[in-house]
């Protein structure tokens, strides 16, 4: 089956931070220096230059500023990244254009100068409105910066933004769970994204976990009862950790969970590009270290073709994140793959309870969303013969596990 041209994203990467927090995983370092935001900038808009050419007339159709911390970047460096983005490739009439921003690196009206540069979506990292434990976290921030931020986004005109919030945090029983959603609804967000703390590889939290951890039988009701408020808040789980009001669901990361196409710039980003007339799909990797993507702009871009046999497990491990699943015919389209290569898997899964099926639309049951690593195991090239439930972790309460995290 031949491919078709997927919609096409981008996402910038700014890999700066004040503080490290010890749970993060992502390419982040901390600001020792003076922020080299001008340099930076620079090589970002070579960098589109140069991941753009044989993409012209593709619109973008969303665009995410990611990290790190991006607010520490100024409202004209925003502005003029913009501004190189459109200089290389269309971006659509209604594109979506999300900033991450941390409450403790936000000067006050400063929101209403990022919505002028460009922004009109921002995602904010509340992550607990309980003072102790975004100590315990490493955050820089307070409850009372998160509703000060959250008020200037409303008073800025930029109502459409999602709040970051976690549970399972040291300590935390359910009760707390909801008390910190419940903070976290009476700042009117139009977005939540709600995960649980998890101890990522390499980082300190890793080495040396936090004490007082809830177990998973705790966390699995704290989930219960924040889905449950979340519903009678009017937001839809539409992701395995993303809750939207109608109309808010995030345009990006959808594109992710859809297998569609999206440019990484800016050092350590990922990226992923179709090429429908070749039959080809290629990740792109940045160098990860600052100084080392700011040395090789626009040569050290690494371009590594997806081997057919891993297109199975690529496609799934995104479009089985959306609880409302997929079209069959995305296969096809996204991948090249006709349907009879993963049907017979889509078969036992069924059997046993973890997919359903209704016409053309496949999507992970309530076991089987609990459950995302046993599905995902069965697409790998050499799954395990026999992978057991209770011998596979969940990730229903997992953070980003779709495109490789910038």
């Amino acid at each position: 089956m031949s491919l078709a041209t997927p919609p096409l994203a981008l996402y910038v990467h700014f890999p700066w931070c004040v503080r490290k927090c010890p749970y993060c995983d992502f390419n982040s370092y901390t600001l020792r220096d003076e922020l080299p935001e001008a340099r930076y900038v620079e090589a970002l808009g070579l960098d589109l230059q140069s991941q753009a050419a044989g993409l012209e007339g593709r619109p973008i159709t969303s665009i995410f500023l990611g990290g790190g911390t991006p607010s520490l970047f100024s409202p004209e460096a925003i502005a003029r990244v913009l501004v190189s983005a459109r200089a290389v490739l269309p971006l659509a009439a209604d594109v979506e254009v999300t900033l991450e921003a941390n409450p403790g690196t936000i000067e006050r009206g400063r929101f209403a100068e990022y919505r002028a540069a460009g922004i009109n979506r921002v995602s904010l990292g509340a992550q607990s409105f309980d003072a102790r434990r975004l100590e315990i976290l490493g955050r820089i921030h307070s409850p009372a910066e998160t509703a000060r931020a959250a008020a200037e986004l409303h008073a800025a005109g930029l109502a459409n933004f999602n709040l970051d919030l976690m549970y399972a945090l040291p300590g935390q029983d359910a009760a707390g769970a909801v008390r910190d959603l419940e903070q976290a609804l009476a700042l009117e967000p139009a977005h939540l994204s709600h995960y649980q703390l998890t101890l990522e590889p390499g980082t300190p939290f890793a080495a040396q976990p936090p004490g007082d951890l809830p177990s998973d039988d705790a966390a699995a009701d704290m989930l219960a009862g924040c889905e449950a408020r979340l519903a009678a808040a009017g937001f839809d789980r539409y992701e395995t950790s993303a809750y939207a009001r109608a109309g808010r669901q995030c345009r990006h990361n959808r594109n992710y969970w859809s297998f569609g196409d999206y440019l990484g710039v800016g050092a350590g980003a990922h990226g992923k590009l179709t090429d429908a007339l070749a039959g080809t799909i290629v990740r792109t990797t940045q160098p990860r270290e600052p100084r080392r993507y700011l040395a090789s702009v626009p040569h050290g871009l690494v371009r590594t073709p997806i081997a057919a046999r891993d297109l199975p497990f690529e496609f799934m491990l995104n479009a089985l994140r959306l609880t409302a699943g997929f079209e069959a015919s995305w296969l096809g389209e996204r991948t090249g793959l006709r349907w009879e290569v993963v049907a017979p898997t889509i078969e036992e899964l069924e059997r046993r309870g973890l997919v359903a099926g209704a016409g053309e639309r496949w999507r992970p049951t309530a076991l089987g969303a609990r459950f995302l690593n046993e599905i995902l195991l069965r697409f790998l090239p050499e799954a395990p013969a026999e992978a057991t439930l209770a011998g596979v972790s969940h990730l229903s309460t997992g953070r980003f596990v779709g495109p490789p995290a910038p």
